[in-house]
């Protein structure tokens, strides 16, 4: 992509899909949220290093903020935006981690072999329902960072291989929500920073 925008985005055809495949799961979500074996700040996790690797300024943002909320440290998510969670993880939550931060470096199109391990570790039904969370935010992921997309449009810098038909009608479907999200996550950016945060990361801030 240009420089000035790196981020992946949506195409028209991977927005009509991904929402095709979440609507399709909505009772699976509603059991994966209920999976025992997946506690709130394991979920908190998942999401935060998928942000990480996808850089959506306002999933990082959101789901730091939720993620010391469910009790992790600040230095635990500190260390998780910049991908290096593995000496704070637990046995269990590792692996899980470790495939959500692959399936977002190779543009969720895993490895055979992570995928199977992933299965082995978990059994069928928890890894399912960890793939659904990794499939959910990447969702979000890719729905703030095209919104920035636009934007950066705007300001004479467009997305290489972004259309402008398809981001008129991504701006008319998502305006409504994603322009409070957006003015909330910059009046919290006004706010202490986490601690070791990057420049990527300086719109997560906690307001105390």
């Amino acid at each position: 992509m240009k420089p000035g925008f790196s981020r992946r985005i949506f195409t028209a055809g991977t927005f009509l899909g991904d929402v095709g495949f979440l609507l399709g799961r909505i009772p699976s979500i509603v059991g994966a949220l209920r999976d025992e074996r997946i506690s709130r700040a394991f979920v908190e996790k998942i999401m935060t290093v998928t942000s990480a690797v996808n850089g959506c300024t306002y999933c990082t943002w959101f789901h730091a903020k939720q993620a010391v909320a469910s009790g992790i440290s600040e230095e635990e998510v500190k260390n998780m935006l910049n991908l290096q969670f593995q000496a704070d993880a637990t046995d269990f939550e590792t692996p899980a981690l470790l495939y959500a931060q692959h399936f977002s470096e190779t543009d969720r199109t895993p490895d055979d072999e992570m995928t199977r391990h992933l299965l082995d570790f978990y059994g069928e039904r928890t890894a399912g329902h960890i793939v659904l969370f990794i499939r959910m935010i990447v969702f979000g992921n890719l729905l703030g960072n095209t919104w920035d997309a636009v934007l950066s449009r705007v300001k004479g810098e467009p997305a290489q291989g972004s259309s402008v038909v398809f981001e008129c009608v991504f701006f008319l479907l998502t305006f409504w929500f994603m322009l409070p999200t957006m003015i909330l996550s910059r009046q919290k950016s006004t706010k202490r920073s986490l601690p070791g945060a990057t420049p990527d990361q300086a719109s997560v801030r906690e307001e105390r």
